[in-house]
């Protein structure tokens, strides 16, 4: 019988008829072992037989159930939680536990729960992290323990790990330096690549670089769980850094990093750094810049426009500012660019801004954002300062264009520029919405959409590096969905979507040289095969 085995780690294999296609683990595993490993626990959905075969027979309630007999006692015990954190807990406790009735419950409801185990409510999870904490996921990595980097690896149980999201917590969402508490970011990301893009639990990894924390809250908080210590800074850091790299490159060296919610000046530098030397994506400002220009061209498909001919002024120049303008206003054919921070409008004049600002400086006097808007005249205007009410009515008012763009992306909800409904009502009902932060009605730009699919697209492309031309691609592949008025496929079709971008990603990394030359059909049936269902399967014994 022709049967692939997809060897994920010691106890753990995946396998399938290349004929039949149907599905099986081999797990050498047994009992209370089994039991306590959540990426293979069913609960009480393992059969008799498996009880029976894996000594599981007396550590269960004798009733089988069926994974729907799981779920509805999930989400009965779900719907009565008080609170949006509340419910997060249940959803960690649930992934702590089994790992595929957590995906399969997250997949079936994944509007619902989109905003829990993600934005906005992680934001809080990862304020209250020490409280909040449970079991151990993931690796930390610290100064002290970067020349062991080898051997902590060597500590996780999964050799085929494919996706890393790594931070160091010093910019969480909208909320700043929460140190170690930047796990839950990780941890969440890690969540959507598994739920969105189909990659496998056990193929993933999320990693949580300690190199202390400003926050003097934290730092007097006794039960806060990082090194109490003030942030690491200079050659330290950046050997930290260098060793956490190379230390994936030899023992996953198949895996693609995705750098998270690192401050501005070291996001950039880190990125510009490896980008080239390894497979690496950072989401703020790579994902971030992908998914705003998705919206932007779906956009400029309901006015019939030219992106081009666009005035777009970014709010807020940070890491995601400086990937939205990019992403609009870099080649032939892009967007004019105007970039708001702090102090002003970003000019030529200026002294005070990093070289990566410097892309966007105008030849042109400074002025506030209100002055800025009265003279530029904006057809797009994008938020990403994480100041709530940024975009007042003046600001909207003086935007150009029958249609004009509004998208206040900052999140959490508490962060967000300006209302939906105050970007309608300012305009006359005229503006094309997209929030970083859900709000009921309204597009969502949201990252969800890019970042699963480049990870799958990587896996699919057997690729090496993700290229700037890989992350337009999925950009436009994304904007493609793009139906009548709505800016972005509906979320319940996620995997889908993620699919046609991987698709994309992955024709563009040959294209770029990035992977090996392959054919559609095959991508296609990589991309099929990578993709992992949240289903129970038949658990077999290894053979010999």
């Amino acid at each position: 019988m022709p049967v692939t085995r997809n060897v994920i780690g010691p106890g753990l294999a995946l396998c399938r008829d290349t004929i039949s296609r149907a599905r099986w683990i081999e797990t050498s595993l047994s009992g209370a072992e089994l039991e306590s490993a959540p990426v293979l626990n069913k609960g009480t959905g393992f059969t008799q037989e498996e009880r029976d075969a894996f000594g599981l027979t007396g550590l269960l309630p004798p009733r089988c159930v069926t994974m729907d007999e799981q779920k509805q006692r999930i989400m009965s015990n779900y719907r009565v939680q008080r609170s949006d954190l509340e419910r997060y807990a249940a959803l960690v406790a649930l992934s702590d536990r089994n790992e595929t009735l957590f995906y399969k419950v997250l997949l079936d409801h994944f509007d619902e729960m989109l905003p829990i185990v993600y934005t906005p409510t992680v934001g809080e999870a990862c304020r209250q992290f020490g409280r909040l904490y449970r079991r151990g996921r993931g690796l930390y990595f610290t100064p002290e323990t970067a020349h062991r980097m080898d051997e902590l690896m060597g500590r996780w149980p999964w050799d085929d790990v494919r996706v890393i999201v790594v931070t160091d917590g010093e910019r969480v969402l909208g909320l700043g330096d929460l140190g170690a508490g930047g796990m839950g970011i990780s941890i969440g990301k890690i969540s959507l690549y598994v739920g969105a893009g189909g990659i496998h639990p056990a193929r993933t990894l999320p990693v949580c670089l300690d190199v202390g924390t400003n926050n003097d809250a934290l730092l007097s908080d006794s039960l806060y769980l990082g090194r109490q210590s003030r942030r690491v800074r200079g050659a330290e850091y950046d050997a930290l850094v260098e060793a956490f790299i190379l230390g994936v490159q030899r023992r996953w060296p198949k895996a693609m990093i995705q750098f998270e919610d690192f401050a501005t000046p070291n996001a950039l530098a880190i990125l510009e750094r490896w980008k080239d030397r390894a497979c690496c994506f950072n989401d703020d400002i790579q994902g971030t810049g992908a998914v705003t220009l998705a919206g932007v061209l779906a956009g400029l498909r309901i006015t019939g426009a030219r992106l081009e001919d666009q005035r777009v002024l970014i709010v807020g120049a940070g890491s995601a500012g400086v990937g939205i303008g990019r992403a609009l206003g870099r080649g032939p054919g892009g967007a004019s660019i105007r970039m708001i921070d702090v102090n002003g409008l970003i000019t030529a004049s200026r002294t005070d801004i990093t070289k990566e600002q410097r892309e966007f400086a105008a030849d042109e006097p400074g002025g506030a954002l209100p002055d800025v808007a009265r003279r530029f005249r904006p057809t797009v205007l994008i938020g990403v300062t994480g100041q709530r009410g940024a975009f007042t009515r003046e600001v909207i008012e003086a935007m150009d264009g029958e249609r004009p763009m509004i998208f206040p992306l900052s999140n959490p909800t508490s962060c967000c520029e300006c209302t939906p409904d105050d970007a309608r009502a300012w305009t006359g009902g005229r503006a094309i919405v997209a929030t970083g932060s859900p709000f009921p009605g309204t597009a969502q730009c949201n990252n969800v959409y890019v970042f699963p699919g480049i990870g799958l697209g990587v896996i699919a492309a057997e690729a090496t590096r993700v290229t700037d031309g890989m992350v337009r691609a999925a950009a436009e592949a994304l904007a493609s969905l793009a139906q009548g008025e709505r800016l972005f496929p509906p979320l319940r079709d996620i995997r889908a979507a993620s699919s046609v971008v991987a698709h994309a990603v992955a024709r563009r990394a040959a294209d770029d040289g990035a992977a090996p030359p392959a054919d559609d059909a095959t991508l296609r049936r990589r991309i099929a095969d990578a993709v992992w269902e949240p289903e129970y399967v038949p658990y077999r014994r290894p053979e010999g």
